[in-house]
C-alpha cells in the first residue's frame, strides 16, 4: 500500500514538473520586468493590460522574465495615433550575444495620414537581413489588433489577427542558419528609431507631439520555457501546428498579392552578386 502511494506521489511530482516548463497565459505583472523607462511603463487591470510612452527624455520596455525555446505569443497591440514617425514599437524574441537569435516585428511610425509598417525580420546565429515588410490592411492605431510569432524547430509563422503574413522554414539542411537552440525572452518596447524608421531617417521624430503611447492586452503564450537549457522543448509546439491549411495559404497569398513592401529574396540591387541561397531559384520551396 506504501509503495503504491509513493509511486502515485512520484507520478504526481513527475507530472506537476513537467508541466511546470510549459507557459499557458500571461500576465505582465508576473511575466515580465521594466527593461527601460522606469514609470512609463504602466501595468493596468491587474497584469492584463499596459502601456508604454515615449517622451523627450526616454522609451520604454518590458522583457520576459522566462527564456523559451519554441512556443506561440500573441500580444494585442493598438499603436501609436498621430504623427508618429520615428518611432518603432517592437514585439520580439530575442536571444543574446553577437551570435544570437532573434525574431522581429516592428512597427515603424509615419506622418499622420500615412501607413504603418510593418517589419519583419529573422536573425540565427547572429546573421540577420532577412527583411518583409508590409503595409496593414487596417488603421492600427484605432483599436487593438492580435500580432503573433508562432516559431517551433521547422518553421516560423507571424500573423496579424491570426492571418498568417509570413512563414520561414528551417532550412538548416542546406546551409542557412535557423534558430533552434537558443533560448530567447520576449521583449516588447517603444523608442525612438528615427535615424532610419520612417522613410530610411529623412523623416525625423516631433518631439512637439511627445508623449508617444502605444497600448498592450491580453498578451498570451503557449511556450516551453528553457529550463537548463531547454533539452525538454525539443520537438515543442509541433505536430498540429507545424503547416498552414489550406485556407490560411490562401488568405496569406492574399496579404502577399496586395501589402507586401519589401521582399529581401527579391532586392536585386541589395544582392547584385547573387541572391541570399535560400532564395535562388532551385533552392525556393513552398512558403507552407
Amino acid at each position: 500500500m506504501a509503495s503504491s502511494y509513493s509511486s502515485s506521489l512520484f507520478l504526481l511530482l513527475s507530472i506537476f514538473l513537467a508541466l511546470s516548463t510549459f507557459a499557458l497565459g500571461g500576465n505582465f505583472y508576473e511575466d515580465f520586468d521594466n527593461l527601460f523607462g522606469d514609470v512609463r511603463v504602466d501595468i493596468k487591470d491587474g497584469g492584463h493590460s499596459m502601456t508604454l510612452t515615449m517622451d523627450e527624455y526616454s522609451g520604454s520596455g518590458i522583457a520576459s522574465k522566462n527564456e523559451y525555446l519554441f512556443g506561440r505569443f500573441d500580444m494585442q497591440i493598438k499603436l501609436v495615433p498621430g504623427n508618429s514617425a520615428g518611432t518603432v514599437t517592437a514585439f520580439y524574441l530575442s536571444s543574446q550575444g553577437s551570435h544570437h537569435d532573434e525574431i522581429d516585428m516592428e512597427f515603424l511610425g509615419n506622418l499622420s495620414g500615412d501607413p504603418y509598417l510593418l517589419s519583419t525580420n529573422v536573425y540565427a546565429d547572429g546573421v540577420g537581413g532577412r527583411e518583409m515588410q508590409y503595409y496593414l490592411w487596417f488603421d492600427p492605431t484605432e483599436d487593438f489588433h492580435t500580432y503573433s510569432i508562432d516559431w517551433n524547430p521547422d518553421r516560423i509563422i507571424i500573423l496579424v489577427d491570426d492571418i498568417p503574413i509570413r512563414v520561414m522554414k528551417n532550412r538548416q539542411s542546406i546551409g542557412v542558419p535557423f534558430p533552434t537552440y537558443q533560448p530567447m525572452r520576449l521583449y516588447t518596447t517603444l523608442w525612438n528609431g528615427d535615424s532610419w524608421a520612417t522613410r530610411w531617417g529623412a523623416v525625423k521624430l516631433d518631439m512637439s507631439n511627445a508623449p508617444f503611447v502605444a497600448g498592450f492586452k491580453n498578451f498570451n503564450a503557449n511556450a516551453c520555457i528553457a529550463n537548463q537549457g531547454g533539452a525538454q522543448c525539443k520537438g515543442f509546439n509541433g505536430g498540429k501546428n507545424r503547416d498552414l491549411d489550406e485556407e490560411s495559404k490562401n488568405k496569406m497569398q492574399q496579404v502577399h498579392s496586395k501589402w507586401v513592401v519589401y521582399d529581401y529574396c527579391l532586392d536585386l540591387r541589395r544582392y547584385s552578386h547573387g541572391l541570399p541561397y535560400e532564395c535562388r531559384k532551385d533552392n525556393l520551396i513552398e512558403s507552407a
